[in-house]
């Protein structure tokens, strides 16, 4: 009666319902691993950004890689804005998603070297090949406390690292060009400022990241886990179908028994 699942119609199906089940459990576990990194980064930025601020010359140093465990921690960097060698940094978006220019400001520390501070956002001008208008850095000695980020790369971020740009404005955020720029030693990373607020309220300064939301990737993977069990279950009422179809055409062609005659 199953004699039909030996077809090749049948036995091709069975063969994409094995290689389906593994993939769609393994795409599963891919979800759920997405959603484990996210509530681990959570975690890590909500504990960064409660720590109590440090020396930014405690966690980096020149030529300093910013591992991602002390990505977005709170560090304060006192000094003098070298506004002479402020750039922006192109096509940034701000809060509400409208592009503009992110303000970096080399701040010179008390030893010389440097520590670049993303001062926060700025509208683009009606021409883009111009610097645009920047609001003024405070002057004379500052404190300033920020989120210590890392070097921006082309591999991290996705952006390229374009050649030929207008005069100070760079597509990337990186200490050991900035230190070329400068002609002296800058810190590795950057400071996202949060204090002190900026007066007018511009530039406006970069929100916190995002560290409540966990998004859907549980959801997804329940969604594959789900999906992988129903494949064998569609191909057993499938079966029966083919089985039910298979055995109401036979009784349809058996020929009824001629009457008995007396």
């Amino acid at each position: 009666m199953y004699r039909f699942l030996l077809s090749r119609q049948w036995v091709i199906l069975a063969l994409i319902a094995l290689v389906l089940i593994p993939t769609m459990i393994e795409l599963g576990f891919w979800q759920l691993h997405r959603h484990e990194r996210r509530v681990e980064q959570n975690a890590l930025i909500a504990e960064n950004l409660r720590a109590e601020p440090v020396p930014v010359t405690e966690l980096t140093s020149p030529g300093h890689v910013v591992p991602r465990a002390e990505y977005w921690r709170r560090v304060t960097a006192t000094g003098t804005f070298d506004t002479a060698h402020e750039v922006v940094v192109r096509r940034r978006t701000n809060a509400d998603d409208r592009v503009g220019f992110h303000v970096l400001t080399p701040l010179i520390l008390a030893d010389g070297r440097a520590i670049l501070v993303n001062r926060g956002w700025i509208p683009t001008a009606a021409d883009q090949k111009a610097f645009p208008s920047v609001p003024p850095a405070p002057k004379g000695k500052i404190t300033v406390t920020g989120r210590l980020k890392a070097d921006e790369t082309t591999k991290d971020s996705g952006i390229k690292d374009l050649a030929g740009l207008p005069p100070r404005q760079i597509m990337l955020i990186s200490s050991a060009q900035q230190s070329k720029a400068l002609g002296r030693t800058v810190l590795g990373g950057y400071l996202e400022q949060t204090a002190p607020a900026p007066a007018g309220s511009s530039p406006e300064q970069i929100p916190e990241p995002d560290h409540d939301s966990i998004g859907t990737h549980m959801a997804y993977a329940v969604q594959w886990w789900m999906f992988a069990a129903g494949v064998p279950v569609g191909w057993v009422i499938l079966v029966r179908r083919e089985k039910r179809d298979r055995q109401a055409a036979a009784a349809q062609r058996t020929p009824e028994p001629a009457p008995a005659t007396a």
